[in-house]
């Protein structure tokens, strides 16, 4: 699967997701996680979608999540990934999940196991528009 796709249960790579647009996001890291977690927010409180978000990194304060699952993923270089693709691995019903990512690892991995894909940049789009 691929493009715009509407699901109940979305997994969003934070930071594939905030890294899709050089708008200076790295200049105040903690900042872009919080506008990305008000964004969706905004989108699982419109859409009814369940979503969950996981960030690279240790636990942070980040603002209310509302209906937002947030995740934390420390070790290190790819550790969302990993969460991601454990998570989706794990799941009773991965054909219900779509993963937002444009790392072509990560969905080559979530797709072999029954999720699908958004790319990271597609999906910030959308979430621009609403």
């Amino acid at each position: 699967m691929e493009g715009p796709l509407t699901s109940p249960r979305l997994l969003v790579d934070a930071m594939n997701v905030i890294g899709s647009r050089p708008d200076g996001w790295w200049r105040d890291r903690p900042a872009a996680m919080s506008r990305l977690l008000r964004n969706l927010r905004r989108h699982a409180e419109r859409s009814g979608d369940d979503v969950t978000v996981v960030y690279d990194g240790r636990q942070r304060e980040l603002g209310d999540p509302g209906p937002v699952n947030v995740a934390f993923a420390p070790g290190g270089r790819d550790a969302a990934d990993r969460e991601i693709a454990r998570r989706v691995e794990a799941d009773a019903d991965p054909r219900s999940m779509v993963v937002v990512t444009s790392d072509s690892e990560l969905a080559d991995r979530v797709r072999a196991a029954g999720a699908g894909v958004e790319g990271a940049g597609l999906f910030r789009r959308r979430l621009d528009r609403h």
